[in-house]
């Protein structure tokens, strides 16, 4: 059975590391809706980084892709096609906005996670990250420390591939 789960979660939650665990447990095909977004950005002069600056950036750029031509909708509809050619089990895509969220559920039958993190503050410089909360996510994990996450991602896996 393969699956495939929309995941969120503001900067610094824990979403990459959470991924990473789940590796442990199942094959995993790891997909962010921004990646196309990120070459377009570096060949303009972004270095990586992650600034209010550059979220901003970022964000803006991908609602601009989205309007010229579905650029990062596209690159997600790839990506799906690649993971369902492919061995791994469990497939990751990295969304922040609701409406990309809801899309995404709907056109492949998608469940959603949301990765939360006590202290962090909701990041608002952007529409992107500031809408993070405006969706209804079938899971929520709270990471507090590792050993926790870990056992979350154990947990996770074993009950979505069920």
């Amino acid at each position: 059975m393969t699956k495939i789960i929309i995941i969120n979660g503001t900067g610094g939650s824990g979403k990459d590391t959470f991924v990473e665990m789940t590796k442990k447990y199942t094959k995993v095909f790891n997909f962010s809706s921004i990646d196309k977004v990120k070459e377009i950005a570096t060949l303009i002069g972004w270095k990586g980084t992650k600034t209010e600056k550059d979220r901003k950036f970022l964000s803006d750029l991908k609602k601009l892709t989205t309007e010229y031509n579905d650029l990062a909708f596209n690159s997600i509809k790839e990506a799906v096609e690649k993971f369902r050619n492919s061995p791994d089990e469990l497939m990751f895509i990295h969304i922040r906005e609701p409406e990309e969220i809801k899309r995404a559920v709907e056109s492949f039958n998608a469940q959603t996670l949301l990765i939360k993190r006590e202290g962090l503050d909701n990041i608002n410089s952007n529409y992107s990250d500031a809408s993070v909360d405006n969706y209804n996510y079938d899971y929520v994990i709270n990471n507090t420390t590792l050993e926790n996450l870990d056992k979350e991602a154990q947990n996770f896996v074993n009950s979505v591939l069920k």
